[in-house]
């Protein structure tokens, strides 16, 4: 039997917004920069292969395409609802790992069982 790859799921707007480097100026672009980024290096200290990355995305960044390794969901409205969607459909059995810093969505995803990091783990 093969168990399902962890489940990497990073709010993109949270992680864009935590460094002030002009990314207000161009959502879209610095969605897409973290994207290519997560595509590219993945997340450190998790295995490339082990894992299925979904960036969230929202408002500005919506449309932003999937690229081989990194599959893109845009929110309709909220991210951090999307975020906790994606986790609840996960179901209990697999493991997923949010990327945020936003405290209600971490009490959300935690209280359905997701394990937290920080916007460190996918920034540069």
């Amino acid at each position: 039997m093969t168990s399902s790859p962890l489940l990497v799921i990073v709010d993109a707007a949270n992680v864009v917004g935590s460094v002030p480097d002009g990314w207000w100026r161009d959502r879209r672009g610095a969605a897409e920069r973290l994207r290519d980024r997560l595509a590219a290096e993945g997340l450190p200290g998790v295995a490339a292969g082990a894992v299925e990355t979904v960036l969230v995305v929202e408002g500005a960044a919506r449309g932003v395409e999937s690229v081989p390794g990194v599959r893109v969901e845009s929110a309709d409205g909220s991210g951090d609802d999307l975020v906790v969607e994606l986790v609840a459909a996960a179901g209990p059995a697999r493991r997923c790992l949010v990327v945020t810093a936003d405290r209600d969505l971490r009490r959300r995803v935690t209280g359905l069982g997701a394990a937290v990091t920080g916007p460190r783990a996918a920034r540069p």
